[in-house]
């Protein structure tokens, strides 16, 4: 028997990028870069962890799943970077009620130009 395709199927995993919150981007695929390669040794229990988590979160392979976690880890630390160099900033005025209404004023203004 030949399987038939579901109206609703994804797209090929090749055209399926997903994005930090985990939602599909179809009109940018992946550009394919050159790929280096890099061993790792895992104890069982991580290696069986990984495994679980290729199956039940969608990943094609536990290169993937690794790739992805160290997108996030990117992330991560650019964000903890901004937040300490804004930490490190000098003060500015305090954001209060009045501050947004003056942007809500500013926004209103321009929108009737």
């Amino acid at each position: 028997m030949e399987a038939v395709a579901s109206p609703h199927a994804l797209p090929p995993r090749a055209n399926l990028r997903l994005t930090p919150g985990g939602l599909a981007k179809f009109a940018n695929p992946p550009r394919i870069s050159a790929m280096s390669t890099m061993n790792i040794s895992l104890p069982e229990g991580l290696k069986e962890f990984v495994d679980a988590q290729v199956g039940s979160r969608g990943f094609g392979t536990s290169s993937e799943y690794v790739r992805e976690l160290i997108r996030k880890d990117q992330d991560r630390q650019q964000l903890r970077a901004l937040l300490l160099a804004g930490a490190q900033s000098a003060p500015t005025a305090p954001v209060n009620a009045a501050y947004f209404d003056s942007l809500r004023k500013r926004i209103t203004s321009k929108k009737s130009k």
